[in-house]
Formats: C-alpha cells, structure tokens, sequence
C-alpha cells in the first residue's frame, strides 16, 4: 500500500497501511500512533479525506476499511473517539479508494463499485455492477466531473461523479488489457 504523508498538529506524518495502520512522525520516526482492524494484504494506497481524516482499506480476507481521526496517540484500535466508520464489504483488494468532493468511490476488483460520504461513512450507493463484469487490478481517477475506470479485459468505463450512480459510457479497448491507472493531464 502507497503510504501518505499528512500534515496534522504542526507536524508532517507518514501513514502506513498493512493489518495495522500506522503513524509516524516524518522527522524523528516516532511512532505517533496505530489502529489494527485490517484484514490481510493491504495493496491499496491510504487517502486523507479531510484535515483531521484517513482513510485506509484491505479487501481480501477479513477485508476492512478503516476511517480514522487523526490526532490519537498510541493504540487507538477500536476507539470510537478516533475510529469513526468502518466498512466490510465492496472494498477493493487492488484499487485504491478515490475522494472527490466529499465522496470516496471504492472499486472491487470484481467491478462492482460503491461510493459513502468520506467523512460519516453513509451509503450512497453499494456494490453497482460495471459494464460487462470485467476485472479491475487498475485504480480509477477522477476529472471533469466523471471517474474512469480501465478494465484488465480492455473496458474504459466512464460514470458520472456523485450521490447517484450512472454510467456515461462504456468502451470497449480492442484486445488492450490494463492493470495500471488512467493519467489525467491539464485535466482530461
């Protein structure tokens, strides 16, 4: 998992992720603090969705996302006052999460897609079916008001940001398959 580096009470962190999420101070590399609750393999990166908020999830066995108050110190496992929302399915085992607008899209794997409010956790939608079933391994991006997703059997698929799920377009890519992201440049 692609660590985060954040800036909270005057000082810069580095947020690790694995079965137990982790703090440290970027200069000393002191332990700041840590939460366990994540299942195993934890490939996708950690995303900050608010000042004092980040988000960090695994999605294969005892898939877990963690949504967690920054500013605790030591073992903060299972404390409501930094733990604040969890979620146990539709989490993606190789995609990272994305955060736009206040929304956090997660993508499994197996191309269902879900979307929560990144800060309370409420549900939006759940688990909507992409296109055609296909595979994901690539981390879809956000531009222009649409998240695009690319397939590993060669799907692009486009669908409209919001509350509301809708796909825009799906298009299929010849015989490329894709197991790296989209690029967004001068935001296309």
């Amino acid at each position: 998992a692609q660590p985060l580096v954040v800036e909270y009470g005057g000082r810069k962190q580095l947020v690790t992720s694995s079965t137990r999420v982790r703090t440290y101070d970027l200069e000393t590399g002191e332990l700041i603090w840590e939460a366990g609750g994540l299942g195993g393999n934890a490939i996708p990166a950690v995303v900050q969705v608010s000042d004092d908020m980040v988000i960090a999830l695994t999605g294969w066995r005892n898939a877990n996302l963690l949504a967690i108050k920054l500013g605790g110190k030591g073992d903060i496992t299972g404390n409501p006052e930094y733990i604040k929302w969890t979620n146990t399915r539709g989490n993606s085992y190789t995609p990272s999460p994305v955060v736009h607008d206040g929304i956090l899209y997660l993508l499994a794997d197996n191309g269902v897609l879900s979307a929560f409010d990144a800060v309370t956790g409420d549900v939006h939608y759940m688990q909507q079916r992409l296109p055609e079933f296909p595979s994901y391994k690539a981390s879809p991006v956000a531009a222009g008001g649409n998240l695009y997703t690319a397939s590993e059997n060669g799907m692009a698929t486009v669908i409209r940001l919001g509350k509301r799920f809708g796909v825009v377009s799906a298009n299929k890519m010849g015989d490329e398959m894709f197991v790296s992201s989209p690029v967004i440049v001068d935001g296309d």
